[in-house]
């Protein structure tokens, strides 16, 4: 075996983001692991005639980056579906969703999303519009939050949908005056359509995925948790599709998927994912973790609240919104997931969600003793104070969005006049979860927003969104920025953990894997308001390129 690297990088700022947070300017690279960290001298032996030498030149070199909560297969899917995420407004929506429709006249449903709910009145567009933009036939567009879905009369008609329908238990209906359904459904009223789309056929369902791969790769992510595979909605698991990716060698990612659990069900449902996770272990991907889906989001006021949404006038309304899974029931749940040995991953937004989940990691300790399981919540917008110690303590996770973490109209408009002052002030408590000991990791939740890292990490340090997002000038909760460096190690070391890959990915170190991105400039070099305007030159996995773009 030659002693030679297979691939240097020199001359250049490398963050190693290890525990001491060491700084140097040359790695080198072996048969996919790192061989040496140091300084260009210490390299210059290990160069050979067949080595690629990567000058640097002064930028940075960092860590793969990872994401912790993400869903780039659906994302993948709407890319090549009628994709609705560049539109700003009303007018822009119903112009893509108007040519792709004339595009494609012979598609059987119309589908795809990404619509934004901030560009139509009170976040709901009606079933009239998109009756003017496709009426021939049914169309379903999911959100930009994944949350809710936009449908028009054509389809509320084949799913049998009118007036005297109930909303389900873990959904609801947004209604006209007589109660016909409007067009929008909230969380699980949207399956009662979405259930009558036709899913992906394996190839587009493959090449869905790989298009969403392409996009996490040409922004530096070499690794990730899928949030939710196994689902029983085929139209949107992407299950098969990695196991087929990573059984041919097109999976390049690490990829942790999150099997889903099925909320109107209960502890039967264990034998299901004890077989999934034996028979999904390929490669590259496993499913180690199992997503648990507690309450929805608060602009359609589903997150669960410990007290009830106000209105638009500022008087409290009779709604908390929705626990999918029975408190009760939750922490059993938990408890016995853990003590099968499966991660378990909770979306909680609301504050009640919450607690909800950590009371369930806390009967899971009490119960089965300490384990390395590294439970943790994703999404964290509203955290009760009381509740923010608890992470550390329990061992749990804070698995954050950052990229939500600040003025926009969203926010603005739909969330905190709901939420009021004191709860508003809770939102996305990264500064306190951090000085209170809890580990972070650190997400995009794509296609819900961008899977730039590098976004996430900007909008983590300044609590402004990125220049180029036309972001507020007021700085949302100043006193819960986080610094450039923890900031950059939720996003590496910190989802390694989470995934349990910390032992050979996170890092720059010697004996670990060569997952390392290329940035155009040294983040730390400049004002970090200028952090988002880094780029991804380059993205490597075992020291080889999955992604080049121009500069390097």
């Amino acid at each position: 075996m030659s002693a030679f690297a297979d691939v240097v990088f020199r001359g250049g700022a490398v963050h190693t983001i290890d525990a001491v947070r060491r700084r140097a300017t040359a790695v080198a690279v072996r048969d996919g692991r790192i061989v040496a960290v140091g300084h260009d001298p210490d390299v210059r032996d290990l160069i050979g005639p067949r080595t690629d030498v990567i000058d640097l030149a002064g930028r940075a070199l960092v860590p793969g980056f990872q994401d912790a909560h993400v869903h780039p297969a659906l994302a993948g899917m709407t890319l090549i579906r009628c994709d609705l995420s560049e539109a700003r407004d009303a007018d822009a929506t119903f112009a893509l969703i108007r040519a792709y429709a004339a595009d494609r006249p012979d598609e059987e449903w119309i589908t795809g999303g990404g619509w934004n709910m901030e560009a139509f009145t009170g976040g709901t567009p009606s079933r009239q519009q998109l009756d003017a933009l496709v009426s021939d036939r049914p169309a379903f567009l999911i959100n930009a939050d994944g949350h809710g879905a936009w449908v028009n009369t054509r389809a509320l008609e084949l799913a049998g949908l009118d007036r005297h329908t109930p909303d389900p238990a873990d959904g609801r209906i947004e209604r006209e005056p007589d109660g016909t359904p409007q067009g929008t459904l909230h969380e699980g009223a949207a399956a009662l359509v979405g259930d009558l789309v036709p899913g992906l056929d394996a190839a587009d369902g493959l090449r869905a995925l790989l298009a969403g791969q392409a996009r996490m790769h040409s922004v530096g992510v070499t690794s990730w948790q899928d949030a939710m595979v196994g689902s029983a909605h085929p139209g949107l698991d992407p299950l098969e599709a990695y196991l087929t990716a990573a059984r041919s060698g097109q999976l390049t990612a690490r990829v942790v998927g999150a099997l889903w659990w099925e909320r109107d069900r209960g502890a039967e449902q264990l034998e299901r994912l004890l077989e999934l996770r034996a028979s999904s272990t390929v490669g590259r991907f496993t499913a180690t973790s199992v997503k648990i889906m507690q309450d929805g989001v608060a602009e359609n006021f589903t997150a669960a609240l410990n007290e009830p949404y106000f209105d638009g006038c500022g008087c409290h309304t009779g709604n908390s919104g929705l626990s999918f899974v029975d408190p009760a029931e939750l922490r059993e749940h938990v408890t016995l997931l853990d003590a099968h040995g499966f991660q378990v991953h909770v979306h909680a937004v609301g504050d009640r969600a919450a607690r909800e989940a950590l009371n369930g990691f806390a009967q899971a300790l009490a119960t089965n003793g300490p384990g390395d399981r590294r439970h943790h919540i994703a999404h964290l917008q509203v955290v009760h104070p009381d509740d923010i110690p608890r992470f550390a303590a329990l061992g749990v996770s804070a698995n954050l969005q950052p990229l939500w973490a600040a003025h926009e109209a969203q926010m603005d408009e739909l969330t905190i006049p709901f939420l009021g002052d004191e709860r508003a002030a809770w939102q996305y408590p990264f500064g306190d979860l951090l000085r209170s000991g809890a580990t972070l990791a650190a997400g995009s939740d794509w296609p819900v927003s961008a899977p730039d890292p590098m976004w996430g990490i900007h909008t983590a340090v300044n609590r402004v969104l990125p220049a180029f997002a036309e972001p507020s000038d007021t700085i949302f909760l100043p006193e819960q920025r986080i610094d450039l460096t923890a900031a950059l190690a939720a996003y590496t070391v910190g989802t390694a953990y989470v995934n349990h890959r910390d032992h050979d990915t996170g890092t720059i170190e010697t004996g670990k894997l060569a997952d390392l991105v290329v940035l155009d400039r040294d983040p730390y070099a400049a004002s970090p308001t200028e952090i988002a305007e880094a780029r991804v030159l380059a993205t490597f996995v075992e020291g080889k390129a999955v992604y080049t773009g121009e500069g390097l």
